[in-house]
């Protein structure tokens, strides 16, 4: 999927409290995947909570501790970027954060988008985070927004508007 996602695939859940949890290490990189991120939410008329955590490895504990002290929010959206260095770091810092965001989705059934970058390069991560281009942030939000409507239908409830 390359772009900002287009309209008619974003549901409409008015209201829906979304919390992007954002790794903020590197600034310029999350200022992209924010924009991304906030334009789709926004698009599907959200609620829009913002935390920022100190790097990849906080987002799943911050998602954790969040899903369990307010039951409100209706998803999440990890945002944040992993780029290959010199050492073995790189593949735990990628992996442990994928990993620990996938358990807390199908263990405990969060709807989570994720747009965690894991990248070789700034560049690379550039174009996949700006909105202009691949809307890496767009399209974890728009995969948080798409699991929210669904559990939304299953239970019964508005998934659309």
């Amino acid at each position: 999927m390359a772009g900002t996602p287009d309209i008619e695939d974003i549901p409409q859940l008015p209201g829906a409290r979304i919390l992007l949890v954002e790794a903020r290490y590197h600034t310029a990189i999350n200022d992209l995947l924010l924009a991304g991120a906030r334009g789709v939410l926004e698009q599907a008329g959200a609620r829009i909570e913002h935390l920022v955590v100190p790097g990849a490895l906080e987002i799943p504990p911050a998602i954790r501790i969040a899903a369990d002290l307010d039951v409100e929010i209706a998803g999440f959206v990890a945002l944040g970027c992993v780029i290959r260095g010199e050492t073995t770091h790189y593949e735990l810092v990628a992996g442990d954060s994928c990993r620990g965001i996938m358990e807390l989705g199908t263990s405990i059934g969060l709807a989570i988008g994720n747009g965690i970058l894991t990248v070789e390069s700034e560049a690379q991560a550039i174009e996949r985070a700006d909105p202009r281009q691949q809307d890496k942030g767009g399209h974890a939000a728009l995969a948080a927004l798409a699991l929210v409507a669904f559990r939304r239908r299953l239970a019964g409830g508005v998934a659309d508007g």
